[in-house]
């Protein structure tokens, strides 16, 4: 949870009941209140872009509720709500986060992320319109800050919390979802409340790096939040493997300790934290081209701030007829959307269009013609960025950014270029026969393994035993329908699975399967490879399942008895945390296992790679 407690609360992850307290006096709430502006203060908890490590914002966390008497932060707010004082406090709280935040010296360029008690929205003491003045009074603009709300209450059945988060988006503020994937109806939250940002809860970060199922968890959700243009934070990063895993899964912005621990002292926090910047330059797989704005061929549209005048809007608009939209950008450059021509043609055309729109009293600004436009990153591979243009609906293209900061937009001429050179690139790698990634891709994939310490995978290398005389016997038509069968028992099995399913070519197959243990590894490739023996049976005429064997001519001219189709593998398991070797030393490790498994009565051999300090 973000205000009321930091990644290593004591809580538990539960709420604690809400506490019974008959009401008090007057002077008992006053002093309360008077005891929350004196003496509770807030530490910041840097959030940072996930590669480049600049910091986005940063998170308040509540300190010093035991110097008031209470045993823990979530007791306070519990008092709070009891005594009818719970949004009269929160006010009082949030005016010193606020004022806190406004004394850093990117407070302009940086958000605050500030807990909502979800409980405050049926407060009997709630009043709406509370927070503007006392950021007006601080300098600051409304889209610096970003309520979350926790999936850890229930909100469902709160009266009017809708409308109260609708007022907060009009107002111009951000809003997040909290703890994402722990609590209530997450899924209905964050199609109810179309956030800005989704934390996920620090439960699925926690040694994301050895568990699949965290990994195939954070990986949706980072898919489905970025085809509805919502940024994700992965909350209780303490790991360097953590912080990789989750910034090759896609996550865009990180918070934990293993970047910074939270402080109250504010000369303590960094504008940039340069070790998560160094990951991301010594890692090959996040490494990216410096022209990744060429790669893209976007282009740079002169983008509208939020708040533009409306009159150089339309002057805007006037000197461009070219374009028909502009993008639009917060006082940070972070991308809000885009603004159509067409959504003002109801004012442009009208006699008295102009007048009105231009009439303060009338109340239209830049943000009521705002529409919808998906982001991406500049550095989200080609796949990425194509899934989400095409889970966006009657979009213009995709509204690029750097460090969360728009920097170009990528247009659906330059899309369906990427479209067509993605098709040729896929076409020239795949094999003809099985459609399966060719030599480029497993090449690739070797190579990551072997530089990456970080990657734990068991590569495997399969190859079929006496298939030159089965192929002579029956035909090459029923060589290929003998390989299909491979490739197809190989991807029933592994195709959702962390990794790569290849086709080396002929009858050789390629399969790297991460994050399992090699004796799991060879457990699966084993039953993979009885079930082929088994299936393929079926290929040979009756006589020779009968005898369980076929004549054929050998390499040398002669007669041979050749058993029937099996298939061997060389599996070689490369865990973390080893030293970077060459990919060449990889392969010829490889080929020596291929020989072994050959000669093997089970047709397996496995290798083990040494970690470092081994």
């Amino acid at each position: 949870m973000s205000l009321n407690r930091d990644d290593h609360s004591d809580s538990g992850g539960g709420i604690l009941p809400a506490i019974t307290i008959g009401r008090r006096s007057t002077d008992a709430n006053a002093r309360f209140l008077t005891s929350l502006q004196d003496k509770i203060d807030y530490a910041f908890q840097p959030i940072v872009n996930i590669r480049s490590g600049t910091c986005y914002g940063y998170e308040a966390l509540l300190r010093g509720a035991e110097t008031i008497g209470f045993k823990s932060i979530q007791q306070l707010f519990d008092h709070a709500y009891a005594e009818n004082l719970l949004h009269k406090a929160d006010i009082l709280l949030r005016e010193k986060a606020i004022a806190k935040f406004a004394l850093l010296p990117r407070s302009a360029e940086s958000k605050l992320f500030f807990n909502l008690d979800p409980r405050l929205l049926e407060s009997p003491d709630y009043q709406p319109n509370q927070t503007l003045p006392i950021i007006e009074r601080h300098g600051i603009d409304p889209r610096s800050v970003c309520f979350e709300l926790t999936e850890r209450h229930d909100t469902s059945n709160i009266a009017d919390s809708m409308r109260i988060l609708r007022n907060y988006r009009t107002q111009s503020y951000l809003l997040a979802i909290d703890d994402f994937g722990t609590g209530f109806s997450g899924l209905k939250l964050l199609y109810d409340y179309q956030p800005d940002k989704v934390k996920i809860d620090r439960f699925f970060i926690t040694g994301i790096e050895r568990d699949p199922k965290k990994k195939l968890f954070v990986s949706t959700i980072v898919d489905l939040a970025h085809v509805l243009g919502i940024i994700v934070v992965a909350e209780g990063v303490e790991t360097e493997a953590e912080l990789i895993t989750c910034r090759d899964i896609g996550c865009d912005l990180a918070q934990g300790y293993f970047i910074a621990r939270p402080t109250t002292d504010l000369s303590q926090i960094l504008e940039q934290y340069d070790h998560v910047a160094q990951l991301t330059l010594r890692d090959r797989r996040a490494s990216r081209d410096e022209n990744a704005g060429d790669r893209l061929a976007m282009e740079f549209i002169q983008p509208l701030t939020i708040d533009t005048d409306m009159k150089d809007v339309f002057e805007t608009f006037r000197l461009n007829k070219q374009r028909t939209f502009f993008p639009v950008i917060d006082r940070q450059g972070e991308p809000i959307g885009i603004v159509r021509e067409e959504a003002l043609k109801d004012y442009i055309y009208s006699p008295y269009g102009r007048d009105l729109i231009h009439n303060k009293a009338y109340g239209k600004a830049l943000k009521d013609f705002i529409t919808h436009c998906p982001v991406a990153d500049i550095h989200d591979d080609t796949g990425k960025i194509l899934e989400i243009f095409a889970h966006a609906e009657n979009a213009e293209g995709i509204l690029i950014v750097s460090d969360q900061r728009y920097v170009g937009f990528l247009s659906t001429t330059s899309l369906l270029r990427l479209i067509n050179e993605k098709n040729v690139a896929t076409a020239r790698d795949q094999n003809p026969l099985t459609k399966l990634p060719g030599n480029n891709s497993i090449h690739a994939y070797v190579a990551t393994a072997a530089t990456d310490p970080e990657l734990a995978v068991t590569l495997v290398y399969f190859d079929f035993d006496n298939f030159k005389p089965f192929n002579d016997t029956y035909g090459f038509r029923q060589g290929d329908r003998a390989i299909l069968l491979f490739a197809e028992l190989l991807q029933k099995r592994f195709v959702n699975r962390p990794g790569l399913i290849g086709h080396v070519g002929g009858d050789d197959f390629f399969l790297a399967l991460e994050s399992v243990t090699p004796e799991t590894a060879a457990e699966q490739v084993r039953e993979l490879c009885g079930t082929f023996a088994e299936d393929i049976a079926s290929f040979y005429d009756a006589e020779a399942r009968a005898k369980g064997y076929i004549d054929a001519i050998d390499r040398d001219g002669l007669p041979h008895r050749y058993r029937l189709l099996t298939c061997s593998a060389a599996l070689l398991h490369v865990p973390a945390g080893r030293r970077p070797c060459s990919p060449d030393t990889m392969m010829d490790t490889v080929a020596k296992l291929k020989k072994q498994a050959k000669a093997a009565k089970d047709g397996m051999a496995l290798q083990v790679l040494q970690p470092a300090g081994s």
